[in-house]
């Protein structure tokens, strides 16, 4: 199967540098449905057997361009959302953000036991994210075999160390040290029981680099080098 992960548009979240997990979760910015309204175009060579979302906002709104264009119905599900960030949720200082990027890519390294206080660890997030793309898989199965393509709107911490976990073909560090900006695009092959296979990784928004903000501070697209970054630096809006 060929999957493709998309992370949501922009939100004032990512503006901010607020770490902002819980649902139902900011409605995209201006900039976030122009970034959206350009997903059928970078798409539009891709045969699509169904869109999926999670159950935050800002997914189904940047799914809408593309089901619209596609005719196809957004199906939910329910595991596929950010990662919690538990006692840190509506923080946006370096130290913060720091911290939730190192607990969670280290379970994208197998250290799965680490959380945030008030969050779960990586066993819970991994098998909510698994049993859902399990559960895309099959119905993509259904409708197109083993040769069908889904797509899959999601979150930027939770595509990174999804992959850095499950794809067979990359250092585990390479999701950790690679953007994920709004609407970038993460290819892979595969499925859970053969393993998966990345195949392309867009860290850019999809419309190219004019749709990218690069004043947003957006700590869940980040480097983990860029987060140690931000916290030495001290509070992020004090630069």
């Amino acid at each position: 199967m060929r999957l493709l992960l998309i992370r949501h548009g922009q939100t004032s979240a990512n503006v901010l540098g607020t770490l902002d997990t819980a649902g139902p979760g900011p409605s995209l910015t201006v900039l976030g449905e122009r970034q959206a309204a350009e997903v059928p175009q970078a798409l539009a060579g891709v045969e699509i057997d169904a869109i999926f979302v999670s159950t935050l906002v800002r997914t189904s709104e940047t799914a809408v361009p593309l089901a619209r264009d596609r005719g196809l119905a957004v199906i939910e599900l329910p595991g596929i959302h950010e990662i919690e960030a538990g006692e840190l949720e509506g923080r946006a200082d370096g130290e913060s953000a720091k911290r939730y990027l190192e607990t969670v890519f280290a379970w994208g390294q197998g250290q799965l036991q680490g959380s945030i206080p008030g969050a779960t660890n990586g066993h819970d997030f991994f098998a909510r994210f698994d049993a859902s793309i399990a559960d895309a898989a099959a119905i993509v199965e259904t409708l197109a075999g083993n040769a069908g393509t889904a797509v899959v709107f999601s979150h930027g911490a939770a595509i990174r160390v999804w992959v850095a976990g499950r794809a067979t073909n990359i250092p585990m560090m390479f999701a950790g040290s690679h953007h994920l900006d709004n609407t970038g695009i993460v290819e892979l092959d595969g499925s859970l029981e053969t393993g998966w296979s990345l195949t392309h990784w867009q860290g850019t928004p999809v419309g190219g680099e004019d749709l990218a903000d690069a004043t947003a501070e957006d700590p869940t697209g980040e480097t983990l080098a860029e987060a140690r970054a931000d916290d030495d630096a001290g509070d992020r809006f004090a630069r």
